[in-house]
């Protein structure tokens, strides 16, 4: 069972910067990805990373060049970096993932694709 946890969300100005965490993934987990979700919205896919082919990344293009996810798998948490931050970035953000080692990366974006989940952590941005 993988239980996930996000934290470093907050607020902050436009322009500015933030990092979430996402704790708790396993040895056993192929893929995590970030979603996010703005008042009135369907979740999005933010970021994916996959760890069975040496950490290939995938972004949805409006935050290609601002965020960058990454791995520590000492700690076994992913990280999202987010930069120049916009209000259009505003939402709950929650990590997900999955083991599945078949997974197509073609997927990562669908919410369907995972079975574990994180609660979430807000990032507003004004």
């Amino acid at each position: 069972h993988v239980q996930l946890v996000e934290s470093g969300g907050g607020s902050v100005q436009v322009g500015g910067s933030l990092r979430l965490s996402c704790a708790g993934y396993t040895s056993r987990t192929n893929v995590v990805a970030w979603f996010r979700q703005a008042p009135g919205k369907e979740r999005e896919g933010v970021a994916a990373i996959f760890f069975t082919t040496g950490g290939h990344t995938y972004y949805a293009n409006s935050v290609k060049g601002r965020f960058t996810i990454s791995q520590d798998d000492a700690k076994n948490t992913v990280y999202l970096q987010m930069n120049t931050l916009i209000p259009e970035d505003t939402g709950m953000y929650s990590c997900a993932a999955e083991r599945n080692p078949q997974l197509p990366r073609g997927t990562w974006f669908l919410e369907g694709t995972y079975k574990f989940w994180g609660q979430g952590t807000q990032v507003t941005v004004s």
